[in-house]
C-alpha cells in the first residue's frame, strides 16, 4: 500500500482484512512523507511500514525504482494507492498492470485529473455548483484518474456544505467501496476488457 497521510483508507483495508472480508493480506505500508500517520497504523497492526524519501532517491524515475524495488521484495500482488499524492512512475504501473487500484474522492471522469486530490476536488465541486459527488476506485494506468472504473459510490452535496464537509460524507463510502474493490480482486472476480471492469 502508497499512503501518504492519516491512512483512514488504510485503516479501513486493515480492519477489513483482521475481519476475514478480504482474502488477503498487507504485506507493506510505504509512505511518501516521513510525518504520515499511515506508517504509525500500519506498525500498530504488525505490518511493515517505510518512508521513502524523493529528496534522497534524486529523481522521480529513481523514486519509483526503490518503491518499484520494495514492493517486488515483499512480495506485493495487489498495490493500493490510499490517499497517496505523487503521480505513480510507469515503470511500476507497468509491472502491475491491472494490479493497481487508486481511490479517487469525486465521481470520474468529473473532478479527476492533474491538480485535482484532496480538499482541490471538493472546492471544485463546490464551486461548479453540483449536487452529486462521491468516491470512485479504479485501476490506475499511465494517465491521472485515467484507468478503468472498478466501484463509484454516490453522496448528495447539501446546501451549506464546505469542503469539509463533503470530504466527510466521501470518505465514508472511500472507506465502503476502497476495501470492497480490494476484496473483489483478491476473490478474483474483476474482469478488465479495455477501459471496462466487470465483476465476475
Amino acid at each position: 500500500m502508497l499512503c501518504s497521510g492519516g491512512g483512514t483508507n488504510l485503516q479501513a483495508l486493515i480492519d477489513a482484512v483482521e475481519a476475514g472480508t478480504i482474502d488477503g493480506q498487507i504485506v507493506l505500508v510505504l509512505a511518501n512523507a516521513s510525518k504520515a500517520y499511515a506508517l504509525e497504523r500500519a506498525r500498530q497492526h504488525g505490518i511493515p511500514a517505510a518512508f521513502v524519501s524523493k529528496k534522497q532517491a534524486g529523481s522521480d524515475e529513481a523514486f519509483n525504482d526503490v518503491i518499484l524495488d520494495k514492493l517486488r521484495a515483499a512480495g506485493a500482488e495487489l498495490v493500493v494507492l490510499a490517499g497517496y499524492l505523487p503521480i505513480v512512475g510507469r515503470q511500476i504501473v507497468r509491472a502491475y498492470e491491472h494490479r493497481i487500484i487508486n481511490i479517487h474522492p469525486a465521481l470520474i471522469p468529473a473532478f479527476c485529473g492533474p491538480g485535482m486530490y484532496g480538499h482541490h476536488v471538493h472546492e471544485a465541486v463546490l464551486a461548479y455548483g453540483a449536487k452529486i459527488s462521491g468516491a470512485t476506485t479504479h485501476f490506475v494506468d499511465e494517465q491521472v484518474d485515467h484507468g478503468g472504473v472498478i466501484l463509484q459510490r454516490s453522496v448528495p452535496v447539501l446546501e451549506g456544505d464546505t469542503p469539509e464537509t463533503l470530504a466527510a460524507r466521501v470518505l465514508t463510502v472511500e472507506h465502503e467501496i476502497l476495501p470492497e474493490s480490494v476484496r473483489l480482486f483478491c476473490a478474483g472476480k474483476l474482469g478488465v476488457d479495455g477501459r471496462h471492469v466487470h465483476v465476475l
